[in-house]
């Protein structure tokens, strides 16, 4: 005789809560407020009479077993998240007073009232179709003074319970939630995804848009159509929060370079040809970086300044469509930022009624992102390239013509100064003093020919003078050196020590051995140098050498050109070190380190 496991019984109350649970959280506002749920038999805090209650711990306490329809749930479970969410029932640690009734109903009321224009399942039958205006304090002032109406007293979820419970909030650690930050947070972006149904940009409350919105068209356009900007607009990212728009006071659009972010309103109705001429117009703000050239102008003007000069440049590429009230002025055409900031300066009153795309009397050029940073790599070089890539893609498909203005900056961006050339140009305008000549009677000028009869003093360097402004050199020359790196360093050494007129330098080339090559004229540094052995790398004697040698300056400074597989080195006068991008030094240096790249 064959025995059949007797069939679960179906837990109807368990599946109607269920439901209703996920009707309530099909609300993205009140889904954003957290909680927990107890339906535990045992539960002493669960209403007798009614359907449930909350706490100030945040945790919704259910009746176990009441079969409810899941309609009835969902408003239950709402009424009481929406106490959470309006603070009526705040998690504190501490001895807590509970409310008293009247207290309890006029937040009762204020669930309802707010129910009544936010629908969640089905409400009671048996409660009021209206509620009386004023907020939770002013109801119960009232009531405590002219008597609680008997319509109003049974409003909540628990029956004739109160259907808040304040707690002293023991299992929390740390902060205690802000449920009603939350609450409001959500119930703002709520709002906006309605506003933007309302206007066409979306579709549905719930998830992101059917359809791209006409900005993201627009961004779309440049990197398939556009190559000049289509490098920039494909690193950009587009931040469309009508809340961080309204919090920051942004009209239209404004850009962060460092964030790589364009921040838009998207309650502002545009065509697409005019979202593809903002989006450029903050593009090039930001590739330009035009935040760095400000210096020490005054912000607002320097953008100001800059917007005249993008928007000339955009239509005269006939980029989209000037949208109404960005700046134009055909007077100031072909002139640089600068030049046109020098002329704006000058009207104070009337420049500060002008107005950017972020708005009226404030930059769309951002000093900091609006939202935590993610993480960039070297955005001067992702700028730099995208723009110079593009410029050449520009040009090889014969787009057109493009401002010159434009062109030069793009030009000048593409090839900036390299930071440990500038260093290095530093350090010897610091350490190597520059000839100074002598005027004397003794040795006449020589214009004194022309000019008999006044006296003219000659100029000459003195030879004491001139063995003072000279340096050392210690060349790493062992197999581990690479070429490009000893002729980027050396023409580098010879071009700064040309320009401060430093006749000879000092080098010594090192590898198993110091090979002495004595003083050398500058110009034949980088040029006619013929290097010395390929052995190993031992570059103490090289500098000892240089220590040692009577006709070396005592006050003149080494420079140390290594790839890092050195010997631990001790210099006893200023020094400098130049080695490879990346490299490490067997030790601690004393001295300024220079990586070329």
């Amino acid at each position: 005789m064959s025995r059949t496991r007797p069939r679960k019984k179906r837990d109807l109350a368990a599946e109607a809560f269920a439901e209703g649970m996920r009707l309530m959280r099909t609300n993205p506002a009140l889904a954003a407020v957290e909680f927990s749920v107890c339906r535990a038999e045992e539960c002493a805090t669960a209403p007798r009479d009614g359907l449930v209650r909350v706490d100030s711990d945040g945790v919704l306490h259910a009746h176990p077993d009441r079969l409810a329809d899941p309609a009835d749930w969902a408003w239950a479970l709402a009424h009481a998240v929406l106490h959470l969410g309006f603070g009526h029932v705040p998690a504190v640690k501490g001895a807590r007073v509970q409310p008293d009734r009247h207290d309890v109903a006029a937040r009762c009321v204020v669930v309802n009232r707010f129910l009544l224009g936010f629908p969640v399942g089905r409400s009671p039958e048996d409660l009021p179709a209206s509620y009386p205006d004023g907020d939770e304090e002013q109801l119960a002032a009232r009531w405590r003074r002219d008597g609680l109406p008997a319509v109003y007293e049974r409003c909540g979820t628990a029956g004739g319970e109160p259907d808040q419970l304040l707690v002293d909030g023991k299992g929390w650690w740390g902060q205690a939630p802000d449920w009603q930050l939350a609450f409001a947070t959500a119930l703002t972006r709520t709002v906006s995804a309605a506003m933007d149904m309302a206007g066409g940009r979306r579709d549905s409350l719930d998830g992101e848009a059917a359809r791209p919105r006409p900005w993201e068209h627009a961004l779309s356009w440049f990197v398939s159509s556009y190559p000049l900007l289509g490098g920039v607009a494909a690193g950009i990212k587009l931040v469309a929060d009508a809340e961080l728009a309204r919090a920051h006071g942004i009209s239209v659009a404004a850009v962060n370079a460092e964030a790589g972010e364009i921040y838009i309103n998207p309650l502002r109705q545009f065509e697409d040809e005019e979202w593809r001429f903002v989006l450029a117009h903050e593009m090039l703000h930001a590739a330009l970086r035009h935040g760095d050239r400000c210096g020490t102008r005054d912000p607002y003007l320097f953008n100001i300044a800059c917007d005249y000069v993008i928007n000339g440049w955009l239509r005269e590429m006939q980029i989209g469509t000037m949208p109404e009230g960005l700046l134009y002025d055909a007077d100031l055409a072909g002139l640089s930022a600068e030049q046109v900031y020098d002329r704006v300066a000058g009207d104070l009153r009337r420049m500060r009624r002008l107005a950017t795309p972020r708005g009226r009397g404030v930059g769309d050029v951002l000093g900091a992102p609006l939202r935590p940073p993610g993480d960039y790599v070297d955005l001067d070089e992702f700028y730099r390239r995208g723009l110079a890539h593009g410029l050449d893609l520009h040009q090889q498909q014969e787009r057109g013509f493009l401002p010159g203005g434009l062109v030069e900056e793009i030009r000048a961006l593409s090839h900036p100064p390299l930071p440990w050339d500038a260093r290095l140009a530093r350090w010897f305008d610091e350490f190597v003093p520059r000839p100074e000549p002598v005027r004397s009677y003794a040795r006449p000028s020589r214009r004194q020919s022309s000019t008999p009869d006044i006296p003219r003093a000659g100029r000459y360097f003195p030879p004491e003078e001139v063995a003072r402004c000279t340096f050392g050199v210690v060349l790493d020359t062992s197999g581990s050196m690479d070429r490009v790196l000893l002729g980027k360093a050396l023409g580098a050494i010879a071009s700064y020590a040309g320009a401060r007129d430093v006749p000879a330098a000092r080098v010594v080339f090192c590898d198993a051995a110091p090979h002495d090559a004595g003083y050398l004229p500058v110009a034949d540094i980088a040029g006619r140098v013929r290097v010395h052995g390929r052995g190993g790398t031992v570059l103490q004697p090289g500098i000892d050498l240089l220590h040692r040698a009577r006709d070396f300056p005592p006050g003149a400074p080494i420079l140390v050109i290594t790839d890092g597989w050195c010997d631990v080195l001790r210099v006893r006068r200023e020094h400098a070190y130049l080695i490879p991008q990346g490299a490490r030094l067997p030790f601690t240096a004393r001295g300024p380190v220079f990586r070329v790249r």
